[in-house]
């Protein structure tokens, strides 16, 4: 089959699946079980002759010989027995169901992945196949997918900034599908000179994460598999647990991160009328300077923990780790004392799947103890004043933040340039602020513009119609998320 074929199958069997109420989300859960399997089998025949684990009754051939009822029957066992077994295997069927309830057209998708060899297919064609499902899964509100699925453009240039290099590790402690992994795959297998010690450890030794959504913990290791990251029979690079629950003690060269949106880790639990209830989630560890049930400043100080003394981070963070006292204040003079915080991406509305959300990238190098701050200045860069982006009509492309690459100055930027001047550009968006002048702010912010808003100026300036539209909607959708998790918190 040909690259365009499978694409269409693939797309067209989507489609006909939602006439019957199956949406983004679980046609894409059945595929992974069915392409692992179907993987797991192709891996068990000459050349490759490994032992993947799966037990022979429950292996692809048995799915392909049934048909009706029986097949469900089988399906649904599978299923069941397979989330039992030990490592990526019991990972990737860790609670699954069966969301097909048509046996006649469980078959037909069975079909269309045995039409492919999967192992031999290029990790590029069944990788763009798996992130285009991954990607139309976010944009569906509904499921509330688009909450772990980073914009591609946004870690593009993360990673381009950051420039890893061959033989270093990269973590991220909240890896959702594995968006940052893939791009810093494809970032370092760019690489001409790359030799085969330094290809293995990318494959098998470079990345490490952690996701506690099972679901979403599944599409990752899928989405890895596909694009040749880890081995089918090898152990998991993505843990289960809560990252923030302790200090595992592993150290890391990178940590790339967007942390999940929400300001407070909680539990849910049953009290005893029966009732569920949420109970907030502080984390003491000694590792963090301040404790906090504030999520955000809780992954921010773990980030920091993660990386090597010679460690680099780039984490997307809402403004409220920028601005916020009592506890953000202290975490904020800790991590410009302890760490090099060298930049600053202040990012626009519009470009999240949750909506409304107003973000910033975070760079910064960890640093050994010394007597004082490890940052000097901080460089903001200003692409949200006067910028209009919307997922459908305007998305944001990583073209957009070209400018921003350049003034980062990945090779060397001790050597960079502001392009603000109070005189000859004052609508520059490149500036820097010393250590001595955040201090001197109320709270340590670092919450700061100097660009003028020109739609509150000018009404020539104000935005197309239709993407005001589309963002008005945004964020009353996004108030509407608000209200209902304060009645939920109410027990409303």
């Amino acid at each position: 089959m040909s690259t365009d074929s499978i694409i269409s199958k693939v797309w067209g069997f989507c489609t006909t699946l939602r006439d019957d109420g199956v949406g983004y989300g679980d046609y894409l859960e059945q595929l992974t079980y069915l392409i692992f399997l179907k993987m797991a089998d192709e891996y068990s025949r000459p050349p490759h002759n490994r032992k993947i684990g799966v037990p022979a009754e429950y292996s692809w051939p048995t799915l392909k010989k049934l048909k009706g009822a029986e097949l469900e029957v089988h399906y649904v066992t599978t299923l069941r027995e397979l989330a039992n077994r030990p490592g990526i295997l019991g990972q990737v069927f860790t609670k699954s169901q069966n969301k097909i309830q048509d046996p006649a057209k469980l078959a037909r998708v069975v079909e269309m992945v045995d039409q492919t060899e999967w192992v031999t297919m290029g990790a590029d064609v069944k990788g763009d196949i798996y992130e285009g499902l991954l990607e139309k899964n976010a944009e569906d509100t509904k499921s509330g997918a688009g909450q772990y699925f980073t914009p591609r453009a946004l870690i593009q240039v993360m990673v381009e900034c950051l420039r890893p290099v061959p033989e270093k590790t990269i973590a991220d402690p909240a890896c959702g599908t594995g968006g940052f992994f893939l791009a810093a795959y494809d970032y370092l297998t760019k690489s001409p000179t790359l030799n085969r010690a330094q290809k293995t450890f990318l494959k098998k030794e470079t990345f490490y994460g952690h996701e506690i959504v099972a679901n979403t913990r599944r599409l990752c290791l899928m989405n890895l598999l596909l694009h040749n990251i880890g081995e089918i029979d090898g152990e998991s690079c993505v843990s289960s647990t809560d990252a923030l629950v302790a200090d595992n003690g592993k150290r890391y060269d990178y940590v790339l991160a967007n942390p999940p949106f929400g300001k407070k880790s909680s539990m849910t639990f049953t009290n005893d009328e029966g009732e569920e209830e949420k109970d907030d989630l502080v984390y003491n560890r000694q590792d963090f300077w301040a404790t906090s049930s504030n999520k955000q400043l809780n992954f921010l100080q773990h980030t920091r923990t993660m990386l090597k003394t010679t460690g680099q981070a780039a984490v997307v963070l809402p403004d409220n780790v920028l601005f916020e006292g009592g506890v953000g204040e202290t975490v904020r003079k800790k991590l410009l004392e302890n760490t090099e915080l060298h930049t600053i991406l202040r990012l626009p509305t519009g470009i999240f799947y949750a909506n409304g959300v107003k973000a910033n990238v975070l760079f910064f190098d960890n640093k050994p103890a010394a007597k004082t701050a490890w940052t000097k200045e901080v460089w903001y860069y200003d692409y949200r004043t006067n910028i209009h982006h919307t997922l459908k009509r305007k998305p944001m492309r990583a073209e957009d933040l070209a400018d921003f690459i350049t003034c980062y100055h990945p090779a060397d930027r001790h050597k960079r340039q502001e392009t603000w001047h109070p005189e000859t550009n004052p609508e520059g968006r490149w500036r820097k602020f010393t250590h001595a002048e955040i201090l001197a702010r109320d709270k340590t912010s670092l919450d700061t513009f100097w660009l003028k808003d020109k739609s509150l100026a000018d009404l020539d300036n104000l935005p197309d119609p239709k993407d005001l539209g589309e963002e008005i909607v945004e964020n009353i959708e996004a108030g509407l998320n608000n209200f209902r998790a304060v009645l939920a918190a109410l027990g409303a």
